[in-house]
């Protein structure tokens, strides 16, 4: 089953971001039980040629890529999609008219450009008809909240097309309500307000979170898509871990 599908069935999912701009690391991580790995192209180093060789390192290990673009723009989307990104999860949507310009410039006939010389289309083996049907099939579009204004926009929102899930994003979300971090109450509220809309309207939800004892609660609030620390985290954690043994034997 596509990624797109268990997003839409809302099936549990579990992935991380991925901090460095390496393929290896990539590789290493797909080998994972993880359904899924986002490059995180919005708060760290990654041109178009780390995105498409990690892209690549990703699909030879047959693990979903996410791009988490810097910006809503056509041009950071179709970059993402046409080195073969499974999809892209976009920052910042407020409106529902930014979420329709994202779900538009996702897809092919309402904002895309077309190019059958990308990997997303085989280098020109696939037919245009082809193309277009299997990226309509399996392109995977996020949008995510992360904005005050956005709290009062979450219907139009919800209501954009093509859209495959909503992912909330606590640590922006925070500074826009000038909160004092992820966990302040007024977060949680806004969270919980969030996810009580998406079961309303019956959109997927995702959201990051670094604490794993979290993870009953916003599963039972509705949210399906879990993302969880990096790679990054996992370094440093691993480290601090075995680290903290070998001291204990001295």
């Amino acid at each position: 089953m596509s990624l797109k599908q268990k997003l839409r069935d809302q099936t549990p999912l579990v992935g991380t971001f991925l901090k460095t701009p390496s393929a290896m690391i990539c590789e290493v991580l797909g080998r994972s039980d993880l359904d899924l790995i986002c490059l995180d192209a919005e708060h760290s180093p990654f041109d178009r040629g780390d995105i498409n060789n990690c892209v690549l390192a990703l699909q030879h290990v047959g693990k979903p890529s996410l791009v988490r673009v810097p910006a809503n723009r056509p041009e950071h989307i179709l970059n993402a999609l046409d080195c073969g990104a499974t999809g892209v999860l976009v920052p910042h949507v407020i409106t529902g008219g930014d979420a329709e310009a994202l779900a538009g410039n996702a897809h092919f006939g309402t904002g895309r450009g077309y190019a059958g010389s990308s990997r997303a289309a085989g280098y020109g083996a696939r037919s245009m008809a082809e193309h277009k049907a299997r990226s309509a099939e399996e392109t995977v579009v996020i949008a995510q909240i992360e904005d005050a204004e956005a709290l009062d926009n979450l219907d139009a929102i919800f209501a954009a097309s093509t859209i495959d899930a909503f992912f909330i994003g606590r640590a922006d979300l925070s500074v826009s309500l000038s909160a004092k971090g992820p966990n302040d109450p007024q977060v949680i509220e806004a969270v919980e307000a969030i996810c009580a809309k998406g079961s309303e309207a019956g959109v997927t939800i995702g959201m990051f979170t670094g604490n794993l004892d979290e993870l009953p609660k916003w599963r039972a609030a509705g949210a399906s898509l879990f993302l969880l620390g990096s790679d990054h985290g996992f370094m440093l954690s691993g480290a601090a871990q075995m680290t903290a043994q070998v001291r204990s034997h001295f």
